[in-house]
């Protein structure tokens, strides 16, 4: 039973493999990271990207993946509407994470990258369906520049700290995989949902 993970960043790569020890024993990860497609995609939209997607799903499906699960938000609905031309189920990382956010009347969005809020939000609106939901978003100011200078503690702090500057929401929803551990840094009482364990947990479901 193999689970194929499309990454924009290597550092997901431990992220998932120590979920999947915790969570999920037998599960067997293949790993593809791609950087490359975030920095095209938030140039030229996720569209732009969308042939290569295509190719490198089909790749994995061809080398015995069961499954797929794309863990960059700004590409995930381009890679998850491959999912019936590949015959084997495709799915976003952020799916049930904002599934659950859009239980919720007040719902404020952290991003680190301004091209990751517009398929965000496109999600939570279809997760949401016709029920008046209030969402905010906020972008963590030089997050994002510390992330890609391999400042992790200093990247972590920063959403940690923006999350903890909401007040007015009623569930608060890290956009990327890469935010995820900034929940242990929070102080806020109020929920703060991230992609990883949740959107692991479907994938493996899904590669059974």
């Amino acid at each position: 039973m193999t689970l194929a993970l499309l990454h924009t960043s290597p550092a997901h790569v431990p992220v998932f493999d120590a979920l999947r020890d915790a969570d999920h024993p037998g599960l067997a990860l293949r790993h593809l990271v791609h950087e490359d497609l975030l920095t095209r995609a938030g140039e030229a939209g996720p569209e732009a990207v969308s042939g290569e997607i295509r190719d490198l799903l089909a790749g994995a499906v061809a080398d015995g993946a069961r499954a797929v699960l794309c863990t960059c938000s700004t590409i995930g609905a381009v890679a998850e509407s491959e999912s019936a031309r590949l015959g084997v189920p495709v799915l976003r990382v952020d799916r049930p994470m904002a599934a659950a956010a859009a239980a919720q009347g007040r719902v404020a969005v952290l991003a680190t990258i301004t091209g990751t809020l517009a398929p965000t939000l496109a999600l939570l609106a279809e997760e949401v369906g016709d029920r008046a939901v209030d969402v905010r978003t906020v972008v963590v100011d030089g997050a994002w520049a510390r992330f890609e200078a391999g400042d992790r503690d200093g990247y972590l702090d920063l959403v940690a700290a923006a999350a903890d500057a909401v007040t007015d929401s009623d569930v608060i929803v890290l956009a990327q995989a890469s935010m995820a551990d900034a929940v242990t840094r929070t102080v806020t009482r109020i929920p703060v949902l991230s992609s990883p364990g949740p959107g692991l947990a479907a994938a493996a479901a899904a590669a059974r």
